[in-house]
C-alpha cells in the first residue's frame, strides 16, 4: 500500500479524467468532435486500381452451385486473392431482378458476394469483411460503376472501393468482374471509425433492399398514378380496374381528348408531350417523362418524405437496416426526415457538404436507376447524431443507359430538374433548391467538378487508361455479356458522352440554354437495361462436364442492325416523344425491348410517338406533337379502321391474361405475333419461343397488355360515341 500523504487527491484527479474521457467518447459528435476513420490494409492490396486483380474460387461442386444460384444461400468456398488463399469463405450469388436476367439469358455468369467472416467471426481479408464481384451485366463498357465510383470518391463523397479482377474457377477462366467493398461493417469503419452511425438501404417492391429482393414483386403493388388532374399533374386517385374490360377510366377523363378534335382534360398542356417536354405530373422515361407520377413506384418512406411519427411507416427503411437500430434510433431518424421534409433546420439534419457533392457527381452521369430516377432505389443513407447523408450504389446503368433515351434529351438534362417529377417528392435533393444560398453552393460545386475532370481532359484520360488495362482481359473473357469490337464502341461512347456532357453543364452553370448537339452518339452502344448487346451471352460452362463452353451467340455487325434501336439517340427523335422513343426502362421501350407495345423498331417507317402497336392512341395521331421525322402521320380514317379490326383480338387476348396470366402465349414474347406492332412486349428469349420468362419480363408483359386493353376500350368507346352522334 502505497504511504503517499497524496494518494487520495490522486485517486480523485485520475477518476475525474477519465469520466471527462467518457462523456467526451460518448457525446464526441454533439460536442463537435468528429470520428476519426480507420486505415484499412485492403485499400491498398486488393483496391489498388493500377492493375487487374486475380481471384480463383476453389469448389468441390461448382457446378450444383450454379444450378442453384437464385437461392442466394452460402456455400464453403476456398479463395485465392493475388495468391494469397482463404480458406472457408462463404459465397452466394448476389442481385435483384438480374439473378433471373442472367438466367434466362442463357448465362451463368451471375454476379456474387463473398463473405469472409460468415463461418469465423473476424476473419477478414487484410481488414475486408465483405466483397461483392458484379459480373458487369447491361454494361458494354465494363467500366461504368467504376468510373462512377472513382469519381464520387476523388470529389469527397463516401464511396465503396473497387477494383477489376479476373475471375477463374477451379484454375478455368470464368470472366473479368468488378471487386466491390461491401458496404457494411469494414466499410463503416473505415469511413467514420468507432463512432460510425447507422446505416439503411432503402426499397420498395421487393427490387433490392437486400438478399431475396425481387423475388416477391407484384405488379398490384405499382403506384402508377396515371390519371391526370385539372392542373395537369399525375392524379393520386388512378384506379388500376380502368385498364381492364369494363373498368372506369379515371374520373373526368375524356376518351374523345385523344381522337382528333376532341378536347384535352381541364388544364392539361398539350406542349408536355412535345420535344422536351413532359407528361403531365410524370415520371419516366427517356427526354420525356410517362404520366401521373409513374415514377413513384417506390414508397414515400424511400423518397425520404416525414409520414408521421410511427416507425411502422417507414419500413422499407427500417426493414432493410445494414446496422442495429433502437427505438430511440429509429425517433432520431423520423425527426430527421421530417425537418428534412419541411426544408427546416437543414444544417442540423444534413451533412450538407457531403450530400452537395454526391449529387453533383449523381445529377453529371444521369443515372435513372436511383433515387432521382423512377424506381427510387440504388442508394445507402446514412446517419449519424441525426445528420443525413447519401452513399452511392449500382451505377451499371449510368450515363442515360437506364432507358437508353434519347442522347441528345440526357446529355442536356438540366442539373437543377435532376428528378423524374416533383423535386418536393425527393427531398433529400429537392432541398437543394430550396433557397438560392443552396443552390449557388451547388453550382459552385459543380464547376469545380467540370474544371477538375475535364479542364486538362482527366476523365478522358482515366476511361482510355482503363480501357487499355482490362482490354487483354476483355477479349480473353469466355462469358462476357458483349463482344470485344461492342466493348471497345461502348467505351468509345462512354467518353463521348462525358464530353458533350460537360459541356452541356457548363452552359447551364453559365446560364446558357443552348442545347448542345451530340451527333452520332447512340447510348445504346454503352449496353443498356435490356443487355445492350447484340447477342445471347455465353453460359459459362457446361454443367454436365465442368468445361467452359464457346463464346456462343455472338452476333456480326450486320446482325447488330437488325436489333430494335431503342430510342437509340441517333438526334433523329424529339427527346420527349413518348413512348417508343424513349422506352421505359432500360432503353428497351416499353415493355421489353419493343416499344410501348411495338413501337418504332428504329427504321424510321412509323412515327416515334404512336401508342401503342403503331396505330396511334387512336386514330394514327400518336400522343400529341410527335413524329420523329416531321412527316405527316397517315390518314385518320385508314388508322382508326386498322385499329378497329385489331380491337377483337385485343380484347381477346384481354380475357385470357385476366383468366390466367401464366398462361402460354404463342409467340410472345420473342416472335412474331398478330398483335400491333409485331412483337408482344416482354422482349425476346434466347431461342424465340417466348418460354421461361423472368418476373421483370412478366411485369412488363402485364403492363403491355393492360395498355393495348386500354387502347382497345378508347377505340370502342370512340366509335360508340360517332355511332349516337
Amino acid at each position: 500500500m502505497s504511504t503517499s500523504r497524496h494518494i487520495n487527491k490522486i485517486c480523485i484527479v485520475g477518476i475525474i479524467v477519465t469520466l471527462i474521457l467518457t462523456v467526451l467518447f460518448m457525446c464526441g459528435q454533439s460536442l463537435g468532435i468528429t470520428a476519426v476513420s480507420k486505415a484499412m490494409k485492403y485499400e491498398s492490396t486488393l483496391f489498388d486500381t493500377s492493375y487487374v486483380h486475380q481471384i480463383d474460387i476453389v469448389m468441390d461442386d461448382w457446378e450444383g452451385f450454379i444450378e442453384n444460384c437464385e437461392n442466394e444461400e452460402y456455400v464453403y468456398c476456398t479463395v485465392v486473392i493475388d495468391g494469397k488463399k482463404y480458406a472457408n469463405t462463404a459465397i452466394r450469388a448476389k442481385g435483384n431482378t438480374s439473378l433471373s436476367s442472367v438466367r434466362s439469358s442463357g448465362s451463368q455468369r451471375y454476379s456474387f458476394k463473398l463473405e469472409f467472416d460468415h463461418y469465423e467471426d473476424a476473419k477478414m481479408m487484410d481488414g475486408l469483411d465483405k466483397l461483392c464481384l458484379n459480373n458487369l451485366i447491361q454494361d458494354n463498357t465494363m467500366m461504368k460503376d467504376y468510373v462512377v465510383y472513382r469519381l464520387m470518391s476523388d470529389f469527397g463523397v463516401d464511396s465503396p472501393l473497387c477494383s477489376f479482377a479476373y475471375l477463374k474457377v477451379n484454375g478455368e477462366d470464368w470472366g473479368l468482374y468488378l471487386a466491390l467493398e461491401g458496404v457494411e461493417d469494414s466499410f463503416l469503419q473505415r469511413n467514420y471509425g468507432s463512432e460510425a452511425g447507422d446505416l439503411y438501404k432503402p426499397d420498395s417492391l421487393s427490387f433490392g433492399g437486400g438478399r431475396g429482393n425481387g423475388k416477391g414483386f407484384n405488379f398490384d403493388d405499382l403506384d402508377f398514378d396515371f390519371g391526370f388532374d385539372s392542373d395537369g399533374s399525375g392524379s393520386d386517385s388512378f384506379d388500376p380496374s380502368s385498364f381492364s374490360p369494363g373498368g372506369s377510366m379515371p374520373e373526368g377523363f375524356d376518351p374523345s381528348s385523344f381522337s382528333p378534335g376532341g378536347s384535352m382534360p381541364e388544364g392539361f398542356d398539350p406542349s408536355s408531350f412535345s420535344p422536351g417536354g413532359q407528361f403531365p405530373g410524370g415520371n419516366g422515361g427517356g427526354g420525356g417523362k410517362m404520366p401521373g407520377g409513374f415514377g413513384g413506384m417506390g414508397s414515400d418512406d424511400v423518397k425520404l418524405k416525414y409520414l408521421d411519427d410511427d416507425p411502422e411507416s417507414y419500413g422499407n427503411i427500417f426493414d432493410s437496416a445494414k446496422t442495429d437500430v433502437s427505438s430511440s434510433d429509429k425517433k432520431r431518424l423520423i425527426e430527421s426526415l421530417k425537418k428534412l421534409s419541411s426544408y427546416e433546420d437543414l444544417e442540423e439534419v444534413l451533412d450538407m457538404d457531403e450530400v452537395l457533392r454526391y449529387f453533383v457527381v449523381h445529377n453529371f452521369v444521369c443515372n435513372g436507376d436511383s433515387y432521382t430516377g423512377s424506381m427510387i432505389h440504388n442508394y445507402y443513407l446514412h446517419e449519424s447524431d441525426g445528420k443525413l447523408a447519401m452513399i452511392p450504389w449500382d451505377y451499371n446503368l449510368a450515363f442515360g443507359t437506364f432507358q437508353g433515351g434519347n442522347a441528345s434529351g440526357t446529355v442536356n438534362t438540366s442539373i437543377d430538374s435532376p428528378v423524374n417529377g416533383d423535386l418536393n417528392e425527393r427531398p433529400m435533393v429537392g432541398w437543394i433548391f430550396s433557397s438560392e444560398e443552396y443552390t449557388e453552393q451547388y453550382h459552385e460545386l459543380f464547376a469545380e467538378f467540370i474544371e477538375k475532370w475535364f479542364t486538362n481532359g482527366e476523365l478522358e484520360k482515366l476511361i482510355a487508361d482503363t480501357a487499355e488495362m482490362i482490354r487483354p482481359y476483355v477479349e480473353k473473357d469466355p462469358t462476357k455479356f458483349c463482344t470485344t469490337e461492342e466493348f471497345d464502341k461502348g467505351v468509345e461512347a462512354l467518353s463521348q458522352f462525358a464530353s458533350l456532357r460537360a459541356e452541356a453543364v457548363g452552359n447551364q452553370l453559365q446560364g446558357d440554354n443552348t442545347t448542345v448537339s451530340t451527333g452520332s452518339l447512340n447510348l445504346s452502344d454503352m449496353g443498356t437495361m435490356g443487355g445492350g448487346g447484340s447477342r445471347t451471352p455465353s453460359g459459362g460452362r457446361d454443367s454436365s462436364d465442368g468445361k467452359t463452353k464457346p463464346d456462343q451467340g455472338q452476333s456480326s455487325d450486320a446482325e447488330t442492325e437488325t436489333q430494335p434501336s431503342q430510342g437509340d439517340g441517333s438526334g433523329s427523335r424529339p427527346s420527349g416523344s413518348q413512348p417508343g422513343g424513349q422506352g421505359f426502362p432500360g432503353g428497351q421501350g416499353f415493355p421489353g425491348g419493343q416499344g410501348f407495345p411495338g413501337q418504332d423498331d428504329g427504321s424510321g417507317s412509323r412515327p416515334s410517338g404512336e401508342f401503342p402497336g403503331g396505330q396511334g392512341f387512336p386514330g394514327g395521331q400518336g400522343f400529341p406533337g410527335q413524329s420523329d421525322s416531321g412527316q405527316e402521320t397517315e390518314s385518320v380514317a385508314q388508322e382508326t379502321e386498322s385499329a378497329a379490326q385489331e380491337t377483337e383480338s385485343s380484347g381477346k387476348e384481354s380475357e385470357s391474361s385476366k383468366s390466367g396470366r401464366k398462361q402460354e402465349r404463342p409467340n410472345t414474347p420473342g416472335g412474331n405475333s398478330s398483335t400491333p406492332g409485331g412483337n408482344m412486349p416482354g422482349g425476346n428469349t434466347p431461342d424465340g419461343s417466348g418460354k421461361g420468362l423472368s418476373s421483370e419480363a412478366k411485369f412488363w408483359l402485364l403492363s403491355g397488355i393492360s395498355a393495348l386493353v386500354l387502347v382497345a376500350g378508347v377505340i370502342i368507346a370512340v366509335k360508340k360515341k360517332g355511332g349516337t352522334a
